[in-house]
């Protein structure tokens, strides 16, 4: 998976590169202004064409000096460049004010005050005040030219945010301050890998097109960097020549009852289409006539009560539980426990109202929960289970780095002692031992036909047939998030949640057959 970097997290890369001699501040500066060039020759060809004209504004810190960089390679190309210092060169860091000082053999540093926001100004805008070093909300002129810009939308056209757009914390995508202002980009170049803020929250919107400029530092892996989820291994979605349906797992989804059997259904038909061996549905006497009449591949079982699904329990064939979708919370608190605490603890996946019907004490869950279970709530589900880590993740901000979206699924992981998944077109995925990734369907990857009633009961079934089949926890639901989003591109527009299943199979050939 691809790295998801916080500002303290590149730092340290940085410093270490540095300690022991492979590369010096003023290398990691230079190449980082040309791969922000060479990225924006990239993306707009005719720039490359000389004469043009760029406005660029510089900031106190190291991200300044990039811009410093960037101002004499466009001067170099045969710009005219119009270069705007925010705040005071004699306190510049020493690699900043070097830059600095080259620039001012080739140009004037004019005050920010005098910057112009006019979209018709320059041909060019590059965004280089705070990158990653944001620490405090925008105020005075910055905020105000900054507004004034975001104002208009022919402004974003054309402006480059090198790491960062200024006013967006790099670590979670959130603006600092009350006023939520950022720079708005088209495109933002960011130095050696992704930053977390990139994909989280307002950082997709704000950051416009995101491209990674490599300069030379290694990549560490490491258990508290987060990742980017990317497609599943083909070998894990694959089944072996001569394999029996149990060698793929069974999967066990619970309904509810009469005239509430439709989320359960879609979730048994994603539990089966993603390649569990087999899917049964365990219904109440009241809804058995219902089902059957609606289910063909997918099995029936009657299970009425907790005695009951206990009794199911003694099947070891069970590899995976699926507790939640349209089953009610009377139902939910009388079965949670009794899957929970089954003697050979298959996967379980709770959703919906085996969430809810625990709001009132989660703690009681919580003590529950085991290594093997997933909790895939949306923001109100997350908001009842985990009140006081959802305030602090909806606090306005007023310092940096802010409280992320991954900070808070860490936390409620750690809490839950189990996988938590948090939706969203930002989902974050976490175990309780720090592991984090981030499905990120945006850009190109977005898919906001996934807003319809039943989609996520169709990604707990993904889930749940993953684990039947015999992922782990954090890997099923990774996966199925991207199998999930992957599905509703593939489908389009007009997308309801019968039409995902029905989608998988194309997904999966492609997987396989390397597409």
């Amino acid at each position: 998976m691809t790295e998801l970097l916080t500002a303290a997290q590149m730092r340290a890369l940085e410093q270490a590169a540095m300690a022991v001699g492979a590369v010096t501040g003023r290398d990691l500066m230079e190449r980082a202004g040309r791969g922000a060039v060479d990225a924006i020759f990239a993306e707009w060809p005719d720039l490359a064409a000389a004469p043009h004209r760029a406005v660029v504004l510089c900031g106190p810190g190291n991200n300044g000096g990039d811009g410093f960089v960037v101002a004499r390679l466009l001067h170099d190309w045969g710009w005219q460049v119009a270069l705007y210092l925010y705040g005071d060169a004699e306190k510049l860091p020493p690699d900043a004010r070097a830059n600095h000082d080259r620039w001012r053999a080739l140009g004037p540093v004019l005050p920010f005050a005098s910057a112009p926001t006019a979209a018709d100004a320059a041909d060019l805008y590059v965004d280089a005040l705070f990158g990653t070093g944001l620490r405090r909300p925008l105020e005075g002129e910055l905020l105000d030219w900054v507004s004034t810009r975001a104002a208009d939308p022919q402004a974003t056209a054309r402006t480059v945010a090198l790491d960062m757009p200024s006013g967006l914390c790099s670590d979670s995508g959130r603006a600092l301050g009350e006023t939520a202002e950022t720079v708005r980009a088209a495109l933002t170049v960011t130095f050696h890998a992704r930053k977390l803020g990139q994909v989280l929250s307002l950082g997709p919107s704000r950051c416009g097109k995101t491209v990674v400029a490599e300069i030379g530092l290694a990549h560490a892996p490491d258990v508290s960097v987060a990742r980017l989820v990317e497609a599943p291994d083909a070998r894990d979605l694959s089944k072996a020549d001569g394999a029996h349906k149990y060698d793929s797992g069974h999967a066990l989804v619970l309904s509810g009852g009469a005239g509430r059997t439709g989320a359960a259904r879609l979730a048994a038909r994603g539990a089966l289409r993603i390649g569990a061996g087999l899917v049964t549905l365990g219904v109440p006497p009241s809804a058995q006539m219902e089902v059957a009449c609606q289910v063909t591949a997918i099995m029936l079982t009657r299970i009425a009560d907790a005695a009951a699904l206990a009794q199911a329990l003694e099947d070891r064939r069970l590899a995976a539980l699926c507790l939640g979708p349209g089953m009610g919370t009377d139902r939910a608190r009388d079965l949670v426990p009794v899957a929970l605490r089954a003697v050979h603890a298959p996967g379980v996946v709770l959703d919906a109202d085996a969430l809810t019907a625990f709001a009132d004490a989660p703690e009681t869950l919580f003590g529950l929960l085991h290594a093997r279970c997933v909790l895939t709530p949306h923001g109100g589900e997350f908001a009842r289970l985990f009140p006081d880590i959802a305030e602090r993740l909806t606090a306005t901000p007023d310092g940096g780095p802010a409280y992320s979206k991954a900070d808070a699924t860490r936390d409620a992981a750690a809490r839950a002692g189990c996988v938590v998944l948090l939706k969203g077109a930002d989902t974050v995925i976490a175990d309780p031992e720090g592991c984090c990734c981030v499905n990120a369907a945006i850009g190109r990857a977005a898919a906001p036909w996934l807003a319809t009633a039943g989609a996520g009961d169709v990604l707990a079934g993904f889930i749940c047939g993953l684990m039947a089949r015999g992922s782990g926890a954090f890997d099923a639901a990774a996966a199925g998030t991207w199998l999930h989003v992957a599905c509703a591109r593939r489908f389009g527009p007009g997308l309801i949640a019968e039409d995902l299943p029905e989608a998988l199979p194309g997904v999966l050939a492609d997987i396989l057959n390397g597409a």
